[in-house]
């Protein structure tokens, strides 16, 4: 079958230890060795959180840099893909955990504002269309920061302008976005999550997510009044669709940026979606005969709309065979199959030490792809 097998490997990242464009790499070495005719094809894969930018990219993007303000207020380079009049920001780019410095988390402070510089740099290119990856954010100020690069006011009772960060909403007074930028009333803008929380409330931006950017029981309390006070405040600004939007599926993605994105008028989808359309996903797969996917854990977080469950859905529908290559393995095979996975990989069933197991996952991966080739491909 060697020699008419096509593959296409179609792989997030393995946080921590590999990015999806060295998945790919990985996996395509170790192929080769044990099937050297087999044609192969990479498009790894993102689902708009950090890495969405990489994948864009090695789809045929063109990467463009540009300064704009980290989390904590201080300069960093950031990158967005661009291809076209379509671009891909990703807002862990300007304003991700990874942007903080080690050991270092500000989740009343940390402000979303240069990932709105990082829309207007897309605006300033061209941009028609822009698919925005949000995800992997330090930050939970319901894209106020966002909004303020672009154009909006938010001051205190005094006049002045708040503070950068989710905290600083609880001093709001007044809103206006009479300034935002005109230019994005005539674009398409698409709010690529894998997440569907509201703003506010136990399943919101802060209950759900505040504790991994370190915020205490009380600063998740206090964050989550803010956010609800920043859309009481909106709502006396923009009316009705204020209150609807913060109730709406994605507002809370990424510390509530979702919400701020819905305010320019986006519109939500499933980040896997819209990434595997916006990196030519059909075609690619119509050419292929199995299909490799994964991620560093498959675990039941996989199956609500990270990039594995979205791959294999697709490629269930086209009648292609789905197998999985991760780090840690945390489903049962029933759950795979009901994933449209047929068997996965874990690196621990080759290499058990866990940490042994993240310092080479590369090589281990490559050895892992090679009895994937013997059981599928020869």
């Amino acid at each position: 079958m060697a020699g008419t097998a096509r593959v296409l490997i179609a792989a997030d990242k393995f946080k921590g230890s590999l990015t999806a464009v060295q998945v790919a790499e990985r996996v395509t070495a170790g192929l080769r060795r044990v099937a050297p005719e087999a044609g192969i094809e990479a498009l790894p894969v993102a689902d708009g959180g950090d890495g969405t930018v990489d994948a864009a990219v090695a789809a045929g993007f063109e990467r463009r840099e540009v300064r704009v303000t980290g989390p904590l207020g201080e300069p960093v380079t950031a990158a967005y893909a661009l291809r076209g009049d379509t671009a891909v920001v990703e807002m862990a780019e300007a304003s991700g955990l990874q942007r903080l410095p080690a050991g270092v988390l500000a989740p009343l402070t940390a402000t979303t504002y240069g990932s709105g510089e990082l829309l207007r740099a897309a605006l300033d290119a061209g941009a028609q269309t822009i698919v925005f990856g949000v995800g992997g954010s330090a930050t939970t100020d319901g894209g106020a920061g966002m909004l303020a690069a672009l154009g909006a006011r938010f001051l205190d009772a005094g006049g002045e302008p708040v503070g950068p960060g989710g905290g600083a909403l609880r001093n709001l007074a007044t809103a206006d976005l009479s300034g935002l930028d005109p230019r994005l009333s005539g674009i398409e803008l698409v709010l690529a999550s894998d997440v569907d929380n509201p703003l506010t409330g136990p399943k919101g931006a802060s209950a759900v997510y505040g504790p991994q950017k370190g915020a205490t029981p009380d600063d998740v309390a206090e964050l989550d009044a803010a956010l609800g006070h920043f859309a009481e405040i909106l709502e006396k600004t923009i009316g009705a669709r204020a209150a609807e939007y913060a109730t709406s599926p994605g507002a809370g993605a990424a510390g509530g940026i979702g919400y701020g994105a819905l305010i320019l008028g986006a519109a939500f989808r499933p980040g896997i979606e819209v990434m595997l359309e916006v990196l030519g996903f059909a075609p690619a797969l119509e050419r292929a005969t199995l299909v490799i996917t994964g991620e560093g854990s498959l675990d039941e977080q996989t199956l609500h709309g990270k990039a594995p469950a979205g791959v294999a859905a697709a490629a269930r529908a086209a009648g292609k065979e789905v197998v999985a290559v991760c780090g840690r393995l945390a489903l049962s095979p029933q759950a795979l199959g009901g994933a449209g996975i047929s068997r996965a990989y874990p690196l621990t069933e080759a290499e058990p030490d866990v940490q042994r197991c993240i310092a080479n996952a590369g090589p281990i991966l490559e050895t892992v792809a090679e009895r994937i080739a013997r059981d599928h491909l020869t």
